[in-house]
């Protein structure tokens, strides 16, 4: 079985500093795939860009806790507050989304308006995931799927991360967490393939969110096996609190560095490894393995 690498940024649109890096990178060659927050601030200029970048695949990165909302408040009041921002408290919100049925209305409503905004921008859809790994709630899922099906959703993310590399990287906090996600994950397998929707089998950049620098890539590159596996990344020419007040940990410019540097290039080269988005793995592996 060959092997099929996706580089993602993640939050394109965000800022201006995350599309100039994004840019940079995909004319350099090593990132191969960006995911589009159509309610961001820059998500404007990020269309813009994109639109002169022919190599670059891009995705929609929905956004439903800890963004802004598409739809205005009056109409998703319990998603968001008068400002149009939805809430980080992601476990509240998981809660409402399975208990009341006004909730999954709103919310069914934001997620078409953001699958709809994405088309406007003439973008083909490359893929679609979620802002903090938040389709990994059922019912969250069930509905993207639903919905997606109307714009022609083919492929999505799933954040299923080796336990070496969690441990690696975050330590036996993150294997823990891998551990606790693996059930969920493997269930999200299942309804993806059940759906005709395509997957990568594995993802790398969760134990390491906002640190995957020059040395995190040339270990990840140095053992990939055969499948189609996805990095996601954040990279901007600024870094932290520059780009929002919750990533103040954040070291974007050394993710773009590591993006830029000559030492994961030839890496990535020497692999021989197949590069795009979901759509080129798709179709150049059809399905993805279990």
């Amino acid at each position: 079985m060959r092997r099929f690498l996706i580089i993602t940024a993640d939050d394109f649109g965000l800022h201006e500093a995350v599309n100039e890096a994004v840019q940079q990178a995909s004319e350099a060659g090593a990132l191969t795939s960006a995911s589009l927050m159509v309610g961001a601030p820059a998500a404007a200029d990020a269309i813009r860009r994109a639109r002169m970048l022919p190599g670059l695949r891009v995705g929609l990165h929905l956004v439903l806790a800890e963004g802004r909302a598409t739809l205005p408040h009056e109409l998703i009041p319990d998603l968001t507050d008068e400002g149009g921002q939805m809430s980080g408290d992601m476990f509240l919100r998981a809660v409402r989304f399975i208990a009341d049925r006004g909730t999954r209305r709103q919310l069914e409503a934001e997620i078409r308006a953001q699958f709809s905004e994405f088309s406007r921008s003439g973008l083909p859809l490359d893929h679609v995931n979620v802002h903090k790994h938040f389709h990994l709630h059922p019912t969250l899922l069930d509905m993207l799927l639903r919905i997606g099906r109307d714009f022609g959703i083919a492929s999505v993310r799933v954040p299923a991360e080796p336990l070496w590399f969690a441990s690696k990287a975050g330590g036996w906090a993150g294997v823990l967490r891998g551990a606790l996600l693996s059930p969920w994950t493997a269930l999200m397998k299942r309804r993806l393939r059940s759906a005709g929707v395509s997957h990568n089998d594995r993802l790398f950049g969760i134990a390491a969110s906002g640190g995957m620098n020059e040395a995190t890539l040339l270990t990840i590159l140095a053992r990939l096996p055969p499948g189609i596996t996805e990095i996601y990344m954040h990279p901007a020419v600024q870094s932290g609190r520059a780009i929002t007040e919750s990533m103040h940990g954040y070291r974007h410019a050394e993710e773009l560095a590591a993006l830029m540097s000559p030492r994961v290039r030839a890496a990535i080269a020497l692999g021989r490894y197949e590069l795009g988005g979901f759509a080129d793995a798709l179709r150049a592996h059809g399905a993805p393995a279990a």
